[in-house]
């Protein structure tokens, strides 16, 4: 039993870094709160 709580804490575990992970990555993204520090979403070529 205890194998199998320690393999359910460490998928936990790895689920919360996923997660903070994405989150960092969406907040630099959209410009935490400052839209002129946000990515573009688009690149839109000249021609198309």
């Amino acid at each position: 039993m205890k194998n199998n709580l320690r393999g359910d804490t460490e998928s936990w575990v790895e689920k919360v870094h996923d997660t903070q992970a994405k989150d960092e990555k969406n907040r630099k993204h959209q410009g935490d709160g400052h839209p002129d520090k946000s990515l573009p979403g688009k690149q839109h070529l000249d021609g198309n």
